[in-house]
This record gives C-alpha cells, structure tokens and sequence, in this order.
C-alpha cells in the first residue's frame, strides 16, 4: 500500500496504522469512526488520509503491460 508516511497537513505519522485500519474496516467490518478513535487518529487531517486513499498500484501496474 502506499499511504504516506506523514499527514500532508499537520505532520502527523499515520503510515503504520494502516495496516491494521485497513484489516478492522475492510476484514472485520468495523465502523471506521471507532478503529480512528482506538487507534488515537483525533484530527481531521490525518482522518481525511485515510478515508481519501485510493489503492492506485494495481492500476498503475496493469496498465503497464
């Protein structure tokens, strides 16, 4: 996956909580509100990273061939 490292506005590191947000939400079918509070994700920001990530490398390399 390729979620930045750091929240683009406030600096924040959240690249390695998205494995396990990735795993609660997507596996698990929990609500997102409450993995970002277990998780300690408060800001919008840093929110806003990971509701807004889009899994483009499949893309990008199908494309390729």
């Amino acid at each position: 996956m390729m979620i930045p490292v750091r929240c683009f506005t406030c600096g924040a590191v959240i690249g390695d909580k998205w494995e396990e947000y990735d795993r609660r939400v997507n596996k698990e079918h929990e609500h997102p509100e409450k993995v970002f509070e277990d998780l300690g994700i408060k800001r919008y920001c840093c929110r806003r990273m990971f509701l807004s990530n889009i899994e483009l490398i499949d893309e990008f390399v199908g494309n390729s061939r």
